[in-house]
């Protein structure tokens, strides 16, 4: 049984602890805040809350997703009751983790905690995933079990025989959980699937040409995942998240015994088949619009005359040039940091397809193949891409009513993307790069405090609201 190279709290620097506690202390304390300022239903709300209490009180429904965020929404309503705070504080809870998920695979990527922590800040400041935690959606829950999914996949590559398929076994747990909130949860599993086929690529075509003798390496996991079997990865972990996926229905079918398992799954794909296209609500968005961060969508705007009136407001709602304040939730994302993701993501993809080229047909000058090490430069950027890909891609083949939060497992790993290029310049010997990476830290963070107003729906001015409306968010 092979020795495990995996995160150890002691191999680990005390202030990389103390930065990741900081950072959840952040990101908790932003989930929470006003929690149950708005005493009203919120978009989807109308269902999933809804839905939720159905649980509780055992009241049949039919809802067009799996039910596992349900479940945890419920849960939270049986806690706190049927009341903002109830229904909302489950997500709040599992959105501050969301930031720790991604720095375990962060750290397990390339084994350096500065990549891990600049990662899970980055994410912390992503105003998308902030605003998606604080209302009783689903979205949150798709991440976290499918972000948790790769890092124990991850842990996994470090192991072997029976350990690593325990580790396997969670992570084909973690599958199943994602899928169980909504079936776009497919996407984690179709990347991991990906991401194996083309390191068994690089392996045996990319390093298997070329003699490495004499070149620096490294140990990453993720050079590990060729090794994964057929068996593993097509039998044991799928096996696993389908048991768990229709261990998960059986409370909802108990109580909606209208239909039996594979009824439900006809019925759902029926009803997504009816579902309109961009017609049907006003911030559709197609496809290539979100990793420009196009068209962000708005869950509440109320309009008062005071600071000190409750909101939201009752009675017919007022103009706009009628009051004094407005509050405002947009889902959307921190805007400059979006941009520098959706560079990064490509810009890595570019690049790593740069490398292989040269790799496979010889460099420029006539002078033979290149050689490059198996190091991270082609193993991190191969998982990055490849995940980007698998959550983003699909999502040209549909014709349905789409918006910008499908795109958030896609994100997830261009924001890897922008923390592994920043961790790298902050690194470099040239004071340039080094200032540049310092620079658009602070944008970042600059651009998150300014719309800060439109995540947590603080009150503006009909004036200030314009200006942050429409030169931020177009």
């Amino acid at each position: 049984m092979g020795q495990p190279v995996s995160l150890r709290r002691s191999s680990l620097p005390r202030w990389f602890w103390g930065g990741l506690v900081c950072i959840w202390f952040f990101a908790l304390a932003f989930r929470f805040w006003g929690l149950e300022r708005f005493n009203t239903l919120v978009f989807d709300e109308i269902y999933f809350a809804k839905f939720g209490h159905h649980y509780l009180t055992q009241t049949k429904f039919f809802d067009g997703h799996p039910p596992l965020g349900k479940y945890l929404i419920g849960l939270g309503i049986a806690v706190k009751g049927f009341n903002p705070w109830g229904f909302r504080w489950v997500n709040a809870l599992i959105g501050s983790w969301i930031p720790l998920v991604l720095a375990g695979i962060a750290y397990q990527l390339c084994k350096r905690p500065t990549f891990a922590l600049i990662t899970a800040g980055l994410a912390s400041l992503d105003g998308l995933l902030l605003v998606e935690s604080r209302y009783a959606l689903l979205n949150v829950h798709i991440l976290f079990f499918g972000l948790l999914a790769h890092w124990l996949v991850l842990i996994a590559l470090n192991y072997q025989g029976q350990r690593r398929n325990a580790w396997l076994a969670g992570a084909g747990i973690s599958f199943g959980a994602t899928i169980a909130v909504k079936w776009n949860g497919l996407g984690f599993l179709l990347g991991l699937y990906l991401a194996w086929f083309v390191a068994k690529w690089v392996q045996q075509r990319w390093f298997m040409q070329q003699s490495l003798q004499g070149l620096p390496s490294q140990k990453l996991s993720l050079q590990h995942l060729p090794e994964l079997s057929l068996l593993q990865l097509f039998v044991y972990i799928p096996a696993i998240a389908l048991i768990v996926y229709s261990l998960l229905w059986i409370p909802h079918l108990y109580q909606n015994p209208e239909y039996n398992f594979w009824q439900v799954h006809q019925e759902i794909f029926s009803y997504h088949r009816r579902v309109g296209g961009a017609e049907v609500h006003p911030f559709c968005s197609a496809w290539y619009t979100w990793p420009l961060l196009l068209k962000p969508i708005s869950y509440f705007y109320q309009v008062t005359q005071s600071t000190t009136e409750p909101v939201p407001v009752t009675g017919p709602p007022l103009p706009e040039d009628a009051g004094q304040w407005i509050y405002s939730v947009y889902a959307t994302g921190n805007p400059i940091l979006w941009w520098l993701t959706t560079f990064a993501i490509f810009y890595v993809l570019a690049r790593w397809l740069l490398q292989g080229w040269q790799v496979m047909n010889g460099r420029p000058d006539g002078g033979g193949p290149r050689l490059v090490a198996p190091n991270e430069q082609v193993w991190v950027p191969l998982y990055m891409g490849v995940n980007y890909l698998a959550n983003f891609l699909p999502w040209i083949g549909v014709s349905r009513c789409t918006f910008l939060y499908h795109y958030m497992p896609a994100s997830m790993f261009s924001s890897l993307a922008i923390a592994w290029l920043l961790d790298g310049w902050l690194q470099s010997p040239s004071r340039h790069w080094r200032a540049v990476a310092v620079t658009l830290l602070f944008a970042s963070l600059v651009s998150f405090i300014v719309c800060l107003p439109l995540f947590l729906g603080l009150p503006l001015s009909p004036t200030q609201w314009h200006v942050l409306r429409g030169r931020l968010l177009g």
